[in-house]
């Protein structure tokens, strides 16, 4: 079965292309655990020796496949190409009652945040949430017994021996949420990859039109004493996301492992709507989408606020939504200190 990229975009410097960025957050792969070694038939031959017996070894037990949460992965881009994942199998026993070697596990390292299902029975069989997380999902098969396991005082020189079993296989697909603190949401063109960029050391295509954000960006915002939290930028939604309208659909699931949400508002959008109703259209898209995601904690934040000098447009935003806003300058930096030191002290509240 081939698996498509999610999304992908073609990155240019000075009209160059230099390279395919894919952020690819679901796969199906078919993995088998090794099968196990056979047991070996073989009688003692030796000069000088008239009685040897016999001396056929068991076959080795074939290798089992795990999954292991890797903090250097964020995309299961290793999947799009390779369907097939196999353990090795267990060696054959031999002669001189040698067991066979047993076949090497496989080790698939995927991101954090991966879910593991059974395709064929539609079920999850394990949330990889925490680094280094490791889980067994297919079993090697058990050597096969040589000849020597079958003697007996009535059957001295058995010529009877046992394959080695099957190890286990699975239908598997692999999907990702990616875990960070803060989630940010908001309209397309709402300054998310502007914010991030501002908060952290990502660095997202920034640009004057929709959707320049086509797949999530994580950043580690650094904080003064040692602190740090992890911000995710997620494409920005529309109203119908929830149904497969624009990009949100796709990943509204990633801001589900969020600790907080941060609402990003175009205090002056260009498109003649108002960020009031703005801000109602995201909500009512979360809630559609899952109550347990509109349920988070919630920051609301008006950027480009550098545009309202009166700030006549910010007071109108409060007193008709009549909750907290907090002002800020993505391209100023303007009430960024202020704003990051909110989230630390929020998502620590939180977690605690």
């Amino acid at each position: 079965m081939v698996e498509l990229p999610s999304f992908f975009y073609i990155r240019t410097h000075n009209g160059i292309r230099d390279a395919i960025i894919m952020f690819i957050d679901q796969a199906h792969i078919w993995i088998k655990a090794g099968d196990g070694g056979h047991g070996c038939l073989s009688f003692r031959r030796e000069k000088f020796i008239p009685k040897g017996g016999p001396d056929g070894g068991d076959g080795g037990r074939g290798g089992n496949v795990y999954f292991q949460a890797a903090d250097n992965l964020d995309t299961l881009l290793d999947f799009a190409g390779k369907h097939h994942w196999q353990a090795q199998n267990g060696r054959p026993g031999s002669g001189n009652n040698k067991t066979g070697a047993n076949g090497e596990d496989l080790v698939i390292n995927v991101p954090p945040g991966t879910l593991i299902y059974d395709t064929d029975l539609d079920l999850l069989l394990k949330d990889l949430n925490v680094i280094r997380l490791k889980v067994c999902v297919c079993r090697g098969g058990k050597g096969g017994r040589g000849n020597k396991a079958f003697a007996t005082s009535t059957n001295q020189t058995p010529r009877t021996t046992e394959p080695g079993k099957k190890g286990q296989e699975r239908n598997i697909r692999l999907e990702l949420k990616l875990i960070a603190d803060v989630g940010l949401v908001g309209m397309p063109n709402a300054g998310k990859s502007t914010l991030i960029s501002r908060c952290s050391a990502a660095r997202p295509k920034i640009a004057d039109y929709p959707f320049t954000t086509v797949e999530p960006v994580l950043g580690i915002v650094e904080l003064s004493g040692y602190r740090r939290f992890v911000m995710a930028d997620i494409p920005g939604l529309i109203e119908g996301a929830h149904t497969g309208a624009g990009l949100g659909h796709a990943f509204l699931k990633h801001i589900e492992r969020t600790t907080l949400l941060v609402h990003v508002l175009d205090i002056m959008p260009t498109d003649g709507s108002t960020p009031a109703g703005n801000y109602k259209t995201i909500r009512s898209e979360l809630e559609k989408h899952s109550k347990a995601l509109a349920a988070k904690p919630e920051v609301i934040v008006a950027n480009k606020t550098d545009l309202d000098t009166d700030g006549k447009i910010l007071n109108d935003l409060r007193n008709e939504l009549q909750q907290t806003i907090h002002p800020i300058s993505a391209v100023t930096g303007s009430g960024i200190k202020e704003f990051t030191e909110l989230l630390w002290q929020k998502v620590r509240r939180t977690k605690s």
